[in-house]
């Protein structure tokens, strides 16, 4: 084996020994690839952090005559040292690394997976190495699926016609989200703060691995992203639950090493996590475009390569999430459900708040143009049965933790008045609107009258059928519909008394209200 695979081989963080109770054993490098690797760590910090600071950096480097033609031989003595220290630090990394048993087993490993034409992907010897991602072989391609003529999705966007006037707005907007707005709307793609909580990614990762029996996959989208994926496998749990899968999306600093698997994991679903493109082992960028394209490709991996079928999935997503999971259902209708957490219905409407009231219009034509993830709209899209979790002491989706603007109520609304127009006219709409500017009480709407709720819902399906809108109250009385409304709202929304962080207690996590096709048992 190459010396050159020592020197450019991907990293490794831990070892799992031991079946079928393996025992957690974090990688122990030698000093001579510590050295280096330390070296080569801080010169990659100080890369980003000048990455991110450059305007800032350039403009001091020129007010102190560094781009002049005097200054090139010190810039080319800093660079020639700077190079020389890399070189020495790669070669130290690479004897270090070929002294590790541990490391030459990993890299045998890493090798044999590649050059096999079968496996189909990393095999079991190498699932024994928790290494650096990029190295990882693909184990699912979309576009490798015979008779697939899906093309990717290429934009987000709402584009205006562009006009002379608007155009410094434009170009302000476009640099805007290139360079930082981005990264405020997903900080987890920031790559400090992935190396900061790199140790928690890899501790978390671990413990589905060895506790859950996870198996991480990299699947590849139609744009050609590599996204981390880790899948649990409770099909053979006797409990029930694990016949059917739940694809977990995350938030904006979420990853799935750390984030919400843990509510469905512990109620013995199978389980689907993924990171967002440019998260943790997950290559791209979140441009709404590119998520598009992971969720779908996350989607087509487990029911072509895991084995399920559309209609056992449930489709559950924590704050940003929710874009990501709303997306998927509008492509695949007839999922089992969609299941919101904390989520909001524009993300416009809490970008614009968060900034300078003067730059309003930048910023809405930086979101509408490079960003727009509008929740309400993709619901729209959504005919299935669909619940929405609020947290009453939300910080990040309310104004001052006040529960009147969390911006879930208006995602719930919207769809409710989507699916019911006739029943939530502007009086209906208006006290639940009050309703919802407090905690919703304990569910007591009297025994005859949510039969008599469900009663109409089901006569009206029946004869009409269940697709949205549903035109059901045009004849009712103002008593009846606003009756029906809170009905409705109750059958949709629960509260979770918390902040937006809090992990969801498995009591929050159940199955979609939906209108049955018949009388009988109603899901509640």
């Amino acid at each position: 084996m190459s010396f050159l695979n020592y020197v450019f081989g991907p990293n490794l963080f831990m070892e799992y020994r031991g079946v079928p109770e393996p025992q957690r054993k974090m990688y122990d490098a030698g000093a001579a690839e510590r050295f280096g690797e330390q070296i080569l760590s801080t010169l990659s910090v100080m890369w980003s952090v000048g990455y991110y600071t450059s305007p800032l950096l350039v403009t001091f480097l020129y007010r102190r005559g560094y781009f002049v033609a005097d200054s090139i031989p010190t810039l080319a003595k800093i660079t020639t040292s700077l190079g020389l220290i890399v070189i020495i630090s790669l070669v130290m990394r690479g004897l270090g690394r070929k002294q590790s048993r541990s490391y030459s087993n990993m890299m045998k490993a890493l090798v044999r997976a590649k050059e096999s034409k079968t496996a189909g992907g990393a095999s079991s010897e190498l699932r024994r190495f928790d290494i650096e991602f990029k190295a990882w072989p693909v184990d699912f391609d979309v576009k490798a699926l015979t008779g697939d003529t899906k093309k990717p999705v290429v934009t987000a966007s709402r584009r205006e016609p562009l006009q002379l006037a608007t155009l410094p707005c434009e170009v302000i907007a476009y640099l805007a989200i290139k360079t930082f707005g981005l990264s405020m709307i997903y900080p987890g793609s920031v790559k400090l703060l992935q190396k900061f909580m790199r140790p928690m990614l890899i501790s978390g990762r671990a413990k589905l691995i060895e506790d859950d029996n996870g198996i991480r996959y990299k699947v590849k989208t139609i744009d050609s992203n590599e996204i981390d994926t880790l899948f649990i496998d409770n099909r053979n749990d006797n409990v029930g639950n694990g016949k059917t899968l739940v694809i977990c999306s995350e938030g904006n600093a979420g990853f799935y090493e750390v984030g919400i698997m843990g509510t469905p994991v512990a109620l013995k679903y199978s389980v689907l996590g993924w990171n967002h493109p440019g998260f943790a082992g997950s290559t791209g960028t979140p441009y709404p475009h590119e998520d598009k394209n992971a969720i779908d490709a996350v989607v087509q991996f487990a029911i072509n390569n895991l084995g399920f079928s559309v209609e056992d999935i449930i489709l559950y997503g924590w704050s940003i999430g929710g874009f990501s999971t709303l997306y998927a259902a509008s492509v695949y209708p007839d999922v089992k459900g969609v299941v919101l957490d904390a989520t909001f219905d524009d993300v416009l409407y809490l970008a614009i708040p968060r900034m300078p009231s003067g730059l309003a219009g930048i910023v809405k034509v930086a979101i509408r143009n490079y960003c727009n993830l509008n929740n309400a709209e993709l619901a729209a899209e959504f005919n299935g049965p669909i619940s929405f979790i609020r947290r009453t002491e939300d910080e990040i989706i309310a104004e001052d933790n006040r529960i009147d603007t969390n911006r879930g109520n208006y995602l719930v609304l919207s769809v409710l008045k989507h699916r019911y127009p006739n029943i939530f006219g502007i009086p209906q709409l208006n006290k639940m609107k009050s309703l919802l500017s407090k905690p919703l009480e304990p569910y007591s709407i009297p025994t005859a009258d949510e039969k008599l709720c469900m009663s109409r819902l089901i006569t009206y399906a029946s004869d009409e059928g269940k697709s949205f809108p549903m035109h059901i109250g045009a004849d009712y009385s103002e008593e009846v519909r606003n009756l029906m409304a809170v009905f409705l709202l109750r059958k949709h929304l629960r509260d979770y008394n918390s902040t937006h962080c809090t992990q969801l207690p498995g009591e929050f996590f159940t199955m979609p209200w939906d209108i049955p096709t018949e009388h009988g048992f109603v899901f509640t």
